[in-house]
């Protein structure tokens, strides 16, 4: 019986420019993001410059974690208090957890069988709702059809958040994930496309929405040593009615990410190698369905998902578990008990008048999830794959 001996939480070492510039900031002593010389620009600065300018955005905030900027983007957009806000059904917890922590209410949205939002299900709570807020999560890294999104949002009206947590380097039809919506949130932690263990960012082209989030992120009234900002006139009022809810980044992180940032397309060519060698295994698999990617679609697979359509709950848990005895860790989304990283929708018991969402509950169901690392080699997804649809094929 073949055996994977790889651990699936062990990550590819920070690069040596990163921890040289690390090291160089923990001489200086000076790692909060404003103790800078007269005239200085701090690592995080830099970094916000450079992420702007890949995202091709006038303004980019550097936060303390994902979850973070999720937060202050909701602020940020005017969110109050009973307001509603559309949200994908199938997302992690820090998505609804973003929305509850504003007072806002979730509207939930069904999956669709490509693993993205459901557009139907969309459209229509979009109409029934009188919603004027989304947060539009790419789980998983599957970009949905953003031009019917962007047709939606257009037709209601609707603020667009996007959820780029595990899309950063992703595009649709050539534009890059983040750049659709009004206000995009991104993470930096480990098991995301740059490392910093946590960290994130908030993008957006909107002045004022940028204002209020440096506001929000704990500058104090220090928002013109912001560079990838808008001018001081922006925060004249601003400063005033908008409270600190401290969640900065520090130099020590955006040392970290800067030389991965540098290199962010090229690991991006390397997962989707990877994800290409399982996709292919699991396509002449006949018990595996893998969904077909849009040739819209360049996304940034650092994990795969698949599903058992024909699979009962017991063989998917047997699937699961002779995996594991084999050294190959699958998440089951469809679980109705929250484990790891993973839970239902319906495991939020803080959203009030909890909706019954069949689709959704069907796909994930059948929904398994599993994480490629770069410290995995071609080869070893290539024992992966054969392991993951030996098992199947025996249990089918």
């Amino acid at each position: 019986m073949k055996q994977f001996t790889k651990s699936f939480t062990q990550q590819e070492s920070i690069p040596e420019a990163g921890i040289k510039a690390a090291n160089d900031v923990m001489r200086t002593g000076r790692l909060h993001r404003y103790n800078t010389l007269p005239d200085e620009k701090s690592e995080t600065d830099l970094l916000e410059i450079e992420f702007a300018e890949y995202m091709g955005l006038p303004y980019a905030l550097a936060c303390s974690s994902g979850g973070y900027a999720l937060h202050i983007a909701m602020r940020a957009a005017g969110v109050e208090a009973g307001d509603k806000v559309l949200c994908n059904a199938f997302t992690l917890a820090p998505v609804p957890g973003a929305i509850h922590n504003s007072g806002a209410v979730p509207v939930l949205i069904d999956v669709a069988d490509d693993y993205c939002i459901d557009l139907d299900d969309l459209e229509a709570k979009a109409a029934a709702s009188g919603a004027r807020y989304f947060m539009l999560s790419h789980m998983r890294g599957h970009v949905a059809d953003m031009d019917r999104i962007m047709a939606i949002c257009e037709k209601y009206n609707l603020f667009l958040i996007e959820d780029c947590a595990h899309t950063m380097g992703a595009s649709w039809n050539g534009i890059k994930s983040g750049t659709f919506g009004d206000i995009a949130c991104f993470s930096t932690q480990t098991y995301k496309h740059i490392n910093s263990g946590e960290g994130g960012f908030l993008t957006t082209r909107h002045a004022e929405v940028m204002a209020r989030a440096i506001m929000h992120s704990g500058s104090y009234m220090l928002f013109e040593r912001h560079f990838a900002a808008p001018p001081k006139e922006v925060f004249e009022q601003i400063r005033f009615e908008t409270p600190n809810y401290s969640g900065r980044m520090d130099n020590l992180r955006a040392a970290i990410l800067r030389p991965q940032l540098a290199d962010l397309d090229t690991q991006c060519q390397r997962w989707n190698t990877r994800y290409r060698i399982l996709e292919q295994q699991f396509n002449n698999c006949p018990a595996i369905h893998i969904p077909s990617r849009p040739a819209k679609e360049q996304f940034v697979a650092s994990s795969i998902q698949f599903s058992l359509p024909g699979f009962s709950t017991e063989q998917i848990l047997q699937v699961v578990a002779q995996c594991n005895e084999q050294g190959v860790v699958l998440k089951w989304f469809g679980d109705s008990e929250p484990k790891d990283y993973t839970s239902r929708y319906d495991s939020w018991h803080y959203i009030e008048a909890m909706p019954q969402l069949p689709q959704t509950e069907k796909i994930l169901s059948k929904l398994l999830d599993m994480r490629i690392p770069l410290t995995f080699s071609e080869a070893d997804c290539q024992l992966l794959g054969e392991i993951i649809c030996k098992v199947t094929e025996s249990l089918k």
